[in-house]
């Protein structure tokens, strides 16, 4: 009976884990920039130029950067799969080529989105994707004219 018991209990404990695993990918992700360089709308096409390195510089001339949450965070992974339509694997292995190219400078990745909001403040021409919060600090991106993607 204990046995059995203990197997119940370590059952709800992992649903209940992937429970809140699968709520946090769905909240809803918003682009944010550095107030020198990125408009304040793109078309979701612009965006994915930008993001996959295909542009690199503003129209102001300002260079960009490419600012991500890592594959491991929920809000990484959420945007891996919407922007890129790749796993963290893939978009890894894509950035090390372009990079190894020449092509293209590699993101910097983040595990927190408070890093990520940071940075964006700090560095001219950032961008960057954090989940939709009430406390975003830094100026959004709308994408088609919505405020999230």
């Amino acid at each position: 009976m204990k046995k059995l018991l203990n197997s119940i209990l370590v059952t709800a404990i992992l649903l209940v884990s992937t429970a809140t695993i699968s709520v946090a990918q769905t909240k809803p992700l918003v682009v944010i920039s550095n107030a020198k360089g990125a408009p304040a709308e793109l078309k979701r096409t612009e965006l994915v130029a930008v993001l996959k390195g295909e542009k690199q510089r503003w129209d102001d001339g300002t260079r960009i950067s490419i600012a991500l949450m890592k594959a491991s965070t929920p809000t990484g992974e959420a945007t891996f799969k919407k922007v890129y339509g790749m796993s963290g694997d893939e978009v890894n292995k894509y950035w090390l080529a372009l990079v190894f190219q020449g092509k293209a400078k590699a993101p910097v990745f983040f595990n927190s989105a408070t890093e990520l909001e940071t940075y964006i403040s700090q560095t001219p021409g950032a961008i960057g994707i954090i989940e939709e919060s009430g406390d975003v600090k830094s100026k959004p991106v709308m994408i088609d004219g919505k405020k999230s993607l």
